[in-house]
């Protein structure tokens, strides 16, 4: 193994990737990492940026609005939005968007661990 492949121990903020320019578009998993859980149709995502210096630039871009419209495919009706400062990261829920939920939906994910990924793939200026 090369030293610039990652071990499957390592994160993501481990991982080498190329610098940041200002005004790139680059998809939020540059940036940060993600976890989900899941209650009826509710889905909670937890955002962290990797560098606190991002932090600010998440708050600024990753909007209620803008996970409304990326979930809105799944049926998702409202994000509510709640900072976590000292985290460098951010608590979004998301309601409706599990197509009824474990119980109730047909889709292969009623529990909506992989929707983070969903998420993570946005697009965001780093300026």
């Amino acid at each position: 193994m090369s030293p610039v492949e990652p071990t499957q121990a390592q994160s993501n903020a481990e991982m080498p990737h190329e610098p940041l320019d200002d005004g790139a578009k680059v998809p939020l998993h540059r940036l940060a990492h993600a976890r989900a859980g899941d209650k009826g149709d509710r889905l909670n995502l937890a955002l962290f940026a990797y560098d606190p210096d991002h932090y600010a630039l998440l708050m600024e871009q990753v909007t209620e609005a803008r996970v409304l419209a990326l979930f809105s495919h799944r049926g998702a009706s409202r994000v509510r939005r709640y900072p976590m400062p000292g985290l460098a990261g951010m608590n979004l829920v998301i309601d409706d968007v599990l197509q009824g939920g474990v119980n109730g939906a047909l889709n292969l994910d009623g529990h909506g661990k992989t929707l983070s990924f969903l998420l993570l793939g946005m697009t965001v200026a780093v300026n």
